[in-house]
């Protein structure tokens, strides 16, 4: 069996071992103080809004959502109506609409493992452990636990880092203060190098950036996410059948 560091191509049948875990760990360990940060500023930022330390490590732990959350409190209201939980909800899955896309990109490899096991990886699946596991799978890898353990690992620092946020209140309210906020831009932009195939299969990657950036302009909200991300799947769809 080949070991995750060097994965064989040949591989066909499904794995998930500790090795492949603590692979996808090391490979995500360069993420954790950002997110540390970002965690600390939601708890911060629950705190202002007058949520209990109980309230925000719940959110931390179930809802799981990382810039959605942060969006979350930015809409956060003392008092609640029905049209308000609408409006939230609407923003927040345009927000994590994202995923749908992502997940659909791994369902190939995923499929093969039983529904439990997706469920539980599914859960703690972001933008960090997608990118994470697309590297991997271009390198020829198969076992599952480099992208659960690259989630599990970010779950449990999100949740943690949480605490000291919610207890410092607004030292680290606001992320660009410090510049952190660049940290998962540059990760991505050195995960996605290896990954290059040539100008043509790069179109949708700039048909996408220019498009959410021309939404963000125009729009307000977070329309460009979800707008900049089926942009550039249409247009890698019509490369595809032009090919």
């Amino acid at each position: 069996m080949s070991h995750p560091e060097t994965p064989s191509a040949s591989a066909a049948q499904a794995q998930l071992t500790l090795a492949g875990m603590a692979l996808g760990l090391r490979r995500v360990s360069v993420l954790l103080p950002g997110i540390v940060v970002f965690a600390v500023a939601f708890g911060a930022a629950a705190s202002a809004k007058g949520l209990s330390l109980l309230e925000a490590l719940l959110m931390s732990a179930l809802v799981y959502a990382g810039v959605a959350q942060l969006v979350a409190m930015e809409l956060w209201r003392p008092e609640w109506t029905w049209g308000a939980i609408a409006g939230l909800a609407f923003v927040t899955a345009t927000v994590n609409a994202r995923s749908i896309l992502q997940g659909a990109s791994l369902q190939p490899w995923f499929a093969r493992y039983p529904r439990l096991v997706n469920a539980f990886q599914l859960f703690v699946f972001t933008d960090a452990n997608w990118l994470i596991g697309t590297r991997y799978r271009a390198e020829g890898g198969n076992d599952l636990g480099v992208v659960l353990g690259a989630g599990l690992c970010l779950w449990i620092v999100w949740l943690l880092a949480t605490i000291p946020g919610f207890l410092l209140g607004s030292l680290v309210a606001d992320p660009r203060q410090y510049g952190i906020d660049l940290v998962m831009p540059i990760f991505f932009a050195a995960m996605i190098v290896p990954l290059w195939r040539g100008r043509r299969a790069a179109l949708p990657w700039v048909v996408a950036g220019v498009v959410a950036l021309v939404v963000a302009k125009l729009v307000d909200g977070y329309a460009f996410i979800i707008i900049g991300a089926l942009s550039g799947a249409l247009a890698g769809a019509f490369l595809d059948d032009a090919a």
